[in-house]
């Protein structure tokens, strides 16, 4: 298939009788430190699709528009984060899901924030019941800190760096997030971390983020090219 990879830049002619699949972005609107901005998730997620279609040939790959809101509860003790929580999420994902699949042959959501995880399994699992080939695949970065730490930075420094406020990156709780996440889940992240991060963002460099997104990026290539769905719905 010629002409733009993305398919807000697209005609339905363009779609008439082609075998699409359809990449889509979903992300979250939250805090993420003094020094990383509200939608960081999603254009870490925006990244990988962007990569994955760009560099995927021999199929009909089309980048959706991003899905910029998710299940983000646990940051709501900060000023911006907006989180519609996980029912409507879920069923915003299923309608979608629904929809795109009466002329897409595939759907894939790339999600970027991990609180929208068991959201995903929920709906991607109803969507295949139901016959249609949805999956989701995480933008799960190698020995990743928690969060608004070395990694999301070193990332959001090659994505976009006119976004990332170092002068005002400062380190967080540092403790394995298996130890908060009681507290997390009964107070929110604001109860073990005031600033709001999980980890430390000091040392992270955009060649960093170069490395684990193309990382990222080309196992979800190979993944989307031999497309196996678990059962959870998660493209491995």
């Amino acid at each position: 298939m010629t002409g733009p990879s993305t398919l807000g830049q697209r005609s339905w002619p363009d779609l008439d009788g082609k075998t699409i699949t359809l990449v889509v972005p979903l992300g979250s609107v939250e805090q993420h430190g003094p020094h990383l901005p509200l939608d960081a998730d999603t254009r870490i997620a925006a990244a990988v699709a962007d990569g994955v279609c760009d560099g995927t040939s021999g199929e009909d790959v089309l980048r959706a528009p991003d899905l910029n809101y998710g299940a983000s509860g646990e940051h709501e003790g900060f000023p911006g984060t907006i989180s519609i929580g996980h029912d409507a999420l879920k069923a915003m994902l299923v309608e979608y899901g629904r929809s795109a699949c009466r002329w897409a042959r595939r759907i894939l959501f790339v999600n970027g924030h991990g609180g929208n995880t068991r959201t995903l399994i929920e709906a991607v699992s109803l969507l295949r019941y139901e016959g249609r080939d949805a999956a989701w695949f995480p933008c799960a970065f190698p020995d990743a800190d928690a969060h608004a730490g070395f990694t999301e930075t070193s990332v959001l420094l090659h994505v976009s760096p006119e976004s990332v406020a170092l002068e005002r990156a400062v380190v967080g709780n540092r403790e394995p997030v298996g130890a908060l996440l009681g507290a997390m889940r009964e107070s929110g992240v604001a109860a073990v971390s005031p600033n709001g991060v999980l980890g430390d963002p000091a040392g992270a460099t955009a060649d960093e983020g170069r490395r684990l997104l193309d990382d990222v990026t080309g196992q979800l290539r190979s993944a989307l090219s031999s497309w196996e769905v678990d059962g959870r719905g998660r493209l491995t």
